[in-house]
């Protein structure tokens, strides 16, 4: 049986340069994996070549069997693909009401509708009046996953959503990753917090100079503190 998200020989990168240089990475329905990697390995790149934010120099992306890269970005996204980026990126002068009101103009059939992320994301329903500069930064995060959802994505990537955030607000998004996996999408998280990718991810993808040169059951990986060390640099 094919992956539901595969990853093949994908080549990219910026003004002619190479960061991605045959990255192979592949996903079933409702399968979460962690892309994990020191700083500068490729990770982001992969988020934004798969998304169509970066076009590819070769390779192959397909979804559910359809081929997708470099295809355009809204293409992209009708394919069913939703990405929370690094940074949130939520609009300053835009409400929480607002922010949920753009996300839900496109019609997406599925589980996700206002009212499911609102009891997903309790917090949001306390602050549908406020701007989105007024918002902390967990806030802003439960924002950006909850405006990713209404889109009903069948896979969703997270570029390391538990940036900057406190422990409890961490916990917070790991119970959101679960809760989007059991609906049977398909979850890419990048992350440098490995307690969160850890307690989410059944397979971790280590990457290195644009490419996954380890792949793992997450319980293996994290029972073996030599291979941590080896591939990221960490205990």
């Amino acid at each position: 049986m094919k992956p539901f998200f595969s990853v093949r020989d994908l080549r990219s990168g910026y003004a002619g340069g190479l960061v991605l240089g045959g990255v192979d990475l592949d996903l079933d329905a409702g399968g979460i994996v962690a892309v994990l990697g020191r700083n500068g390995v490729g990770k982001t790149t992969l988020i934004s070549t798969v998304t169509g934010l970066v076009r590819p120099y070769g390779g192959s992306v397909t979804l559910d069997g359809r081929e997708i890269a470099g295809a355009r970005v809204d293409v992209i996204a009708r394919a069913g693909v939703g990405i929370v980026p690094q940074g949130r990126r939520v609009f300053a002068p835009l409400t929480v009401a607002e922010h949920l009101t753009i996300a839900s103009r496109r019609p997406a059939t599925g589980p996700w509708t206002r009212a499911r992320v609102l009891e997903l994301l309790p917090r949001l329903g306390e602050r549908l009046g406020h701007r989105g500069d007024q918002l902390s930064g967990g806030e802003q995060q439960m924002l950006a996953i909850a405006r990713a959802l209404l889109g009903n994505p069948r896979l969703l990537l997270l570029d390391e959503p538990s940036d900057g955030l406190a422990p409890a607000i961490v916990a917070q998004v790991g119970e959101v990753i679960l809760e989007v996996g059991a609906q049977g999408t398909a979850v890419v998280l990048v992350e440098q917090n490995l307690g969160l990718a850890f307690s989410v991810a059944q397979d971790v993808a280590v990457m290195q100079k644009g490419r996954i040169v380890h792949r793992a059951p997450c319980a293996e990986f994290a029972s073996r503190p030599d291979d941590r060390r080896r591939l990221l640099g960490v205990d």
